[in-house]
């Protein structure tokens, strides 16, 4: 069954559910955020491409709840490091319920619209977290295009890895933990719907990006990573 990437539309994605529904939905995929390592692999990145840098700038492309960028404020923010943290994202409820989460100290500019709108910022870095899956083919390859282009110091997709175990497993630990049903649900699609491995080479050489690595983390996450 996982043997080719599913194509189907998620049930968070439809513009018909209502913002207290999707809020809600944002809020539990934070909570499979922490329960489930992701925000790790982004803060390593970070720690890679940031380097002696005293300040940076970032994209967050896709940010949903804002939990993400909040990390990296406080990772920022424990070494003294100036961060000037933006996010974008296609849904117009993402920025609500990411205003709500945060705190007005917070050095983060949520915006809703296409990314494409911010090209020429003039980022260091470029980051996207469970958003890749989401693209079709021919939005991956100018997501990338756009990253590679755009980005100073590096960019790093943090996304799933189609696995059968996560795609069985994941239903599982969803229930234990009370996650809503739409989580539930739209976790084993999302698994469905990501990469894996060895599917990523042929996208960078179509989309003409050299230099990238693809890193397989525990658990069950596969980051695409490129640094200059």
């Amino acid at each position: 069954m996982l043997s080719e990437r599913l194509q189907t539309e998620e049930l968070m994605d439809d513009p018909s559910l209502d913002a207290a529904t999707y809020h809600a939905v944002l809020a539990d995929l934070a909570k499979v955020n922490a329960a489930t390592f992701a925000y790790r692999p982004t803060l390593d990145f970070l720690a890679r491409a940031v380097g002696n840098r005293s300040e940076f700038s970032l994209l967050d492309v896709g940010f949903g709840d804002g939990d993400m960028l909040r990390q990296i404020a406080r990772w920022a923010d424990r070494r003294s490091i100036r961060a000037h943290l933006t996010g974008i994202d296609l849904n117009s409820r993402s920025k609500a319920a990411a205003e709500r989460s945060s705190s007005p100290g917070d050095p983060i500019t949520y915006l809703t619209g296409d990314y494409e709108m911010l090209a020429g910022e003039g980022f260091d870095c470029i980051i996207s977290s469970l958003v890749a899956h989401h693209m079709s083919h021919a939005q991956i390859i100018a997501f990338l295009r756009f990253m590679d282009r755009e980005a100073r110091a590096g960019w790093f997709i943090n996304d799933l890895h189609r696995h059968g175990f996560a795609w069985l497993g994941f239903p599982l630990m969803a229930r234990v933990m009370g996650w809503h049903r739409i989580v539930r649900l739209d976790g084993t699609t999302s698994i469905a719907r990501s990469y894996r491995p060895d599917e990523w080479p042929p996208i960078f050489t179509e989309a003409g990006i050299e230099g990238a690595e693809v890193r397989r983390l525990f658990p069950f996450r596969l980051c695409i990573e490129k640094l200059r």
